[in-house]
């Protein structure tokens, strides 16, 4: 099985000794993300965003089917990652690694669990009829931090994600083409951020957006999740050394100031993406007329 290429013992010793006088081998600060790219698509629900060097594409597709027999009033939200060769030569195509399992378990406590999307908005036709969303993660370009490079992409693809108008008539359900109704947003409920650190020196020294080789070099890892309004909706200490409970809860304080700043990123890029998309002004001049 491949695998990661591992630092040699120099540039570890180099990367520790720089991280012990505070320094990050590309001038970061310690609680600093990578230059933050989101683009969307033509299409509704697509989402590009380069984190550094990583890059990850994420696509809500959405179709109608029957709800799970114990959910009748729920739609079905599920989240899939694709990890190829394209993006590192450790992952190998229709072989999932250990990464990928860990990426969609997280991803699925953060956006699913969380009920960041509300699935009830999702129901046609109670116990006959739901919106089936499926977001699918693909990894472009590992790099580091691929978990808070996936959650960015998704919660971004979600907000932009439209779904056609329908209509209910007695047990009828009429989906809508764009080109008879515009389509609809999705109903969101709040957008939990994921912020993953990692743990050096003990966990008495914590970094934000770790490269991949600060990553081979860390101690363990911190992930949190949390939404712009402070609350956390996961902790994940994955492995390595004991993190002591004061440490965590700085973890979760730094986390909370950078979730405000990513959500703070993809709300300008949704507004650039709508401003670029309203032609003419159509949007606004259509709003005025309602006013009146």
């Amino acid at each position: 099985m491949p695998r990661e290429a591992e630092p040699s013992k120099n540039e570890r010793a180099f990367i520790l000794e720089a991280l012990r006088e505070d320094i990050r081998l590309d001038g970061r600060p310690l609680d600093a993300f990578r230059n933050i790219e989101l683009s969307f698509g033509d299409e509704y629900g697509v989402a590009d965003v380069h984190l550094g060097e990583t890059r990850v594409l994420a696509r809500i597709s959405a179709a109608v089917t029957a709800p799970f027999p114990d959910r009748k009033f729920d739609g079905i939200f599920t989240v899939t990652t694709e990890l190829s060769p394209m993006a590192s030569p450790a992952f190998e195509v229709g072989r999932q690694t250990e990464t990928e399992t860990l990426l969609s378990r997280l991803l699925e406590v953060a956006l699913r669990r969380s009920s960041a999307l509300s699935t009830e908005s999702l129901c046609l036709l109670a116990g006959q009829q739901v919106w089936s969303l499926t977001a699918t993660c693909h990894v472009l370009s590992h790099c580091g931090n691929l978990l808070d490079a996936c959650n960015i992409a998704v919660l971004a693809a979600l907000q932009h994600c439209r779904i056609p108008d329908v209509t209910v008539k007695g047990e009828d359900v009429i989906v809508h083409s764009i080109e008879e109704r515009n389509p609809v947003p999705l109903a969101m409920l709040h957008h939990p951020l994921c912020v993953t650190m990692a743990l050096f020196q003990g966990g008495e020294k914590v970094i934000v957006d770790a490269t991949v080789r600060e990553q081979q070099c860390s101690e363990g890892e911190v992930v949190v999740t949390a939404n712009k309004y402070g609350e956390v909706v996961q902790i994940a200490k994955l492995g390595g050394v004991a993190a002591d409970a004061l440490v965590l809860l700085n973890c979760v304080d730094l986390a909370v100031a950078k979730v405000k700043e990513l959500d703070t990123v993809i709300a300008k890029a949704l507004e650039k993406d709508a401003r670029a998309r309203d032609v003419g002004g159509l949007v606004a001049e259509l709003r005025a007329e309602n006013e009146r």
